[in-house]
């Protein structure tokens, strides 16, 4: 019998967004009508920076390296009880690291089909409003606020 393999219940939020004040915003596949910025759980061993990175990579074919900036800010938050089962019983919180990633100007975002369906550049309030997530929300709204 295989052992089961659960999620780490650590996770990052990376904000993409242009010096003009455009917010990345990325739309699931499941549940569809969620729509949120760069986000992903961290691999076992690995560090939050490396996630971000990899996460940055895999969702929007963007490579960003030391552009990347730790926001040194973490939220702990309750695991939506219908993704509970991802993590080893008894685990309720995930701890989730922000980054950001400022851009120029807008990028050409390659999707990961399995993942997301669309993305679009919003204004900060516009993203901050269609996020389904605390969360994303606090983070686009502070980054804004810089």
């Amino acid at each position: 019998m295989t052992p089961a393999v659960y999620k780490r219940p650590q996770s990052v939020l990376v904000v993409i967004c242009t010096r003009g004040g455009e917010f990345l915003m990325l739309r699931r596949t499941h549940p569809g009508q969620f729509w949120q910025s760069v986000t992903g759980s961290l691999a076992p061993g690995e560090s939050p920076r490396s996630a971000a990175l990899r996460e940055v990579w895999e969702e929007t074919g963007l490579r960003v390296g030391s552009a990347l900036i730790d926001l040194k800010h973490s939220v702990l938050f309750p695991i939506v009880r219908a993704w509970r089962a991802r993590y080893a019983p008894n685990v309720c919180f995930n701890r989730e690291y922000w980054f950001a990633l400022v851009l120029e100007t807008r990028r050409m975002i390659r999707l990961n089909p399995l993942e997301h369906l669309e993305y679009r550049w919003l204004s900060a309030e516009r993203a901050a409003r269609l996020t389904g997530s605390w969360t994303n929300r606090n983070a686009i709204r502070a980054l804004a606020a810089c």
